[in-house]
């Protein structure tokens, strides 16, 4: 609205600054055109081109074109709203409408000589906003489909994650349902020795496991199955095996500073595995983007499992896409904790991730 508005408050002004012969209708004239032009959004083809049929009328009132100049900037406007807010190639209708229009005006409302020079004045006018505007309409068509793609790519991360966590969730609960089995098989031998003490005692800690992979199992279920139906054959690491996995990234070059809480507390299957995968993440990261080095803190506390990480920032992307970031917020999110991640003012990158833990 402001765009039009301007115009409008310029065009009264000059009109009453020259004072033409029959200004009033003059400003009528530009007010009607620029208040077209508010709706150029809205109707790419009709709001433009009726504006600009109004502003070409003043010759025809009275008022040559030579003497106001809002009416240029009007016309520039109109004929950019053609290029920007027209879907297709109609918008050329609004132009030639323009140029035959104008053509009426120099020859039948005119008294000046004319000539070929004017023909490409009135071109210089109206040509360059038009194709200004169809240039900045490809413009943001592209960079819509950029977002959209991004938009996918995003979700297309999410999802595999979601899946990956769901096989992980999948192997902790077979591994509970088979010490279900075996428990309850070394049950049913005690019974039949007379321990019903002993028996007790074991069928307890099945009921245990029972209850801990029914809680296993609602976790699996809030995220998406995996539609390949693909299980795991190695055992699901937990942050037990991030000693070993910080090795393997100091043999490939990567200076780990670390500090593991000791000794490794027994965490939920799902927050085990978790923890490992935001420790290799962010390891891998460091590998990447940094100087090579990097801190590492895991501490437990306050029925919380903290992981921190802090390595000097290159400043560059190389090949990353921000998705393994995508990756642990699901994870973070799923689990109901919190992550936080950035660049500080000293030009380092920490990560902090917070998962439910256990009392210290």
């Amino acid at each position: 609205m402001w765009l039009p508005a301007a115009l409008a408050v310029a065009a009264v002004v000059e009109m009453v600054a020259l004072a033409p012969h029959r200004w009033g209708l003059g400003i009528a004239l530009e007010l009607v055109a620029c208040a077209l032009l508010t709706q150029r959004r809205r109707h790419g083809l009709a709001a433009p081109g009726l504006a600009m049929i109004v502003t070409l009328a003043l010759p025809i009132a009275g008022i040559p074109l030579d003497q106001p100049t809002v009416p240029i900037a009007i016309l520039a406007l109109g004929m950019f709203s053609l290029g920007r807010y027209v879907a297709d190639l109609r918008g050329l209708a609004g132009f030639v409408l323009v140029m035959t229009e104008t053509l009426i005006d120099y020859h039948w409302f005119d008294d000046r000589h004319h000539n070929w020079s004017d023909v490409v004045f009135v071109l210089t006018i109206a040509a360059p906003p038009y194709v200004i505007g169809r240039v900045v309409r490809t413009m943001a068509e592209q960079k819509a489909a950029l977002e959209r793609a991004q938009e996918t790519i995003r979700r297309q991360a999410a999802r595999e994650e979601r899946d990956r966590i769901a096989r992980e969730l999948h192997d902790v609960i077979a591994h509970s349902v088979s010490a279900m089995v075996v428990q309850t098989s070394a049950a049913q031998d005690l019974l039949r020795t007379t321990d019903p003490a002993r028996a007790e005692s074991v069928l307890a800690d099945v009921a245990a496991t029972g209850r801990k992979a029914l809680v296993e199992t609602g976790h699996l279920l809030k995220v998406i199955r995996d539609s390949d139906n693909e299980l795991g054959l190695a055992p699901v690491p937990g942050l037990a095996q991030v000693p070993e996995l910080v090795e393997r990234f100091r043999s490939e070059g990567l200076r780990v500073d670390l500090e593991l809480v000791a000794p490794v507390p027994a965490l939920p299957a799902e927050v085990d595995v978790s923890a490992y995968r935001i420790v290799q993440e962010a390891l891998t990261n460091a590998l990447r983007y940094g100087d090579r080095t990097v801190t590492l803190r895991v501490s437990n506390g306050d029925d919380r499992l903290s992981i921190h990480t802090s390595n000097p920032s290159s400043g560059r992307t190389g090949k990353g896409s921000g998705l393994g970031l995508l990756g642990i917020a699901e994870r973070v999110s799923l689990l109901g904790g919190s992550l936080s991640h950035g660049v500080t003012a000293d030009g380092r990158f920490e990560l902090d991730a917070l998962l439910p833990g256990v009392p210290s």
